[in-house]
């Protein structure tokens, strides 16, 4: 009988010892990450930030989403990750009715986005083309380019569904069901976010805001003014980078200095490619960041939401951390590698990690408040 009793006592304290363990362990299964315009380089550039720790979730899932008539051939995308067995990407093509006039209201897509968010722990918007100016009520610049439309009707109609916007200030935004979501705008994803909660953009900076209409005009400002590099358009033949890195000003009250722990006198570099900026800042919108002569808004947090954020430059590209990469911005230059740019400029490769950890740490957060809910 004693022993008996032994036994089920053993037995009893080790259920009380498992069983606190148990809602830990359901917490880390299969962390959802939604990204819109899964491109190759999208998928190549997950893989760098996965394999170098930048983003470091267990059992994560990457699902991208995209629209069917996007110009993007995503059949072969579809064939690199199969052939890589990237096991953790995979596809939902959406067909429902956009056409630029249905953007901002309850549409055919409504019931895609509120799939989406059910099922995403964090959502991200890559960089691309210019933005169709109707999207944000104006004309078309000379010096816009137009390229894929649709993908802008979705991206933009899925953010308002998010947010929500000026278009209609009485839609309750999808996000009321989980506030904490982060939301990560890179480059166009950073205007997407302010165009589709009712913000303008600047169609082109070199013409409008410095009023530089020549190459050697725009060269002469020196680099802490390039948003991308001047010097491609000069020597084509050269194969120089696109990209430019210039340092950023980083806003007292801002998301960098107030979540990130920066000062506002860091002055980390990071690396740029566009020619339009925002302007008109779109509802629930705020300046976290800008560019070294304060004209270029470079990040917008957003005031109610406190994980959404949209950066102008690019912490995602694989590029960053090949050491391999020789790069050239000028004929002249001695190549070298982004990642010796990084690293010889303090905080700057500090920034970087410190933004992909934000933003882990609250897909993690949000995952394990919906698997107690």
């Amino acid at each position: 009988m004693k022993r008996f009793l032994l036994i089920n006592l053993l037995i009893i304290l080790g259920l009380t010892l498992i069983l606190p363990l148990a809602p830990l362990t359901a917490q880390l299964e299969e962390i959802r990450l939604t990204v819109f315009y899964p491109s190759l380089g999208t998928v190549r550039n997950l893989q760098a930030l996965r394999e170098k720790g930048f983003i470091s979730i267990p059992k994560l899932k990457v699902t991208g989403v995209y629209h069917v008539k996007e110009a993007t051939n995503y059949e072969e995308v579809k064939r690199y990750v199969a052939d890589n067995k990237l096991d953790w990407f995979s596809f939902h093509p959406v067909s429902t009715d956009l056409d630029g006039k249905n953007l901002y209201q309850a549409n055919q897509t409504t019931p895609e986005f509120e799939k989406i968010l059910k099922n995403s722990d964090g959502i991200i918007f890559f960089g691309g083309p210019d933005i169709p100016p109707a999207v944000y009520g104006e004309k078309t610049s000379l010096l816009t380019v137009i390229e894929d439309p649709y993908r802008h009707y979705f991206e933009c109609s899925a953010i308002f569904h998010l947010l929500g916007g000026y278009q209609d200030e009485n839609y309750q935004p999808l996000l009321e069901k989980k506030p904490q979501l982060p939301v990560l705008g890179i480059c166009l994803g950073a205007q997407s976010l302010n165009v589709a909660t009712g913000g303008t953009l600047i169609q082109d900076i070199w013409s409008e805001v410095y009023g530089k209409n020549t190459v050697e005009d725009i060269i002469a400002l020196g680099p802490d003014f390039w948003h991308n590099n001047p010097f491609v358009k000069l020597y084509p033949m050269e194969r120089l980078t696109h990209y430019n890195f210039h340092w950023i000003k980083l806003l007292p009250d801002g998301f960098f200095v107030r979540v990130l722990g920066f000062s506002k006198k860091d002055r980390p570099r990071i690396l740029s490619s566009h020619h339009q900026a925002i302007e008109k800042l779109g509802r629930g919108f705020k300046v976290a960041a800008l560019s070294p002569d304060g004209r270029v808004v470079e990040a917008i947090e957003h005031t109610k939401y406190p994980n959404v954020l949209g950066i102008q430059f690019h912490p995602e590209s694989y590029r960053l951390w090949d050491e391999k990469i020789s790069i050239r911005q000028k004929p002249e230059d001695t190549p070298g590698s982004y990642w010796d740019i990084l690293k010889n400029n303090p905080p700057s490769l500090e920034f970087h990690r410190r933004i992909w950890k934000w933003f882990s740490d609250s897909m993690l957060r949000v995952h394990n408040q919906s698997a107690r809910n």
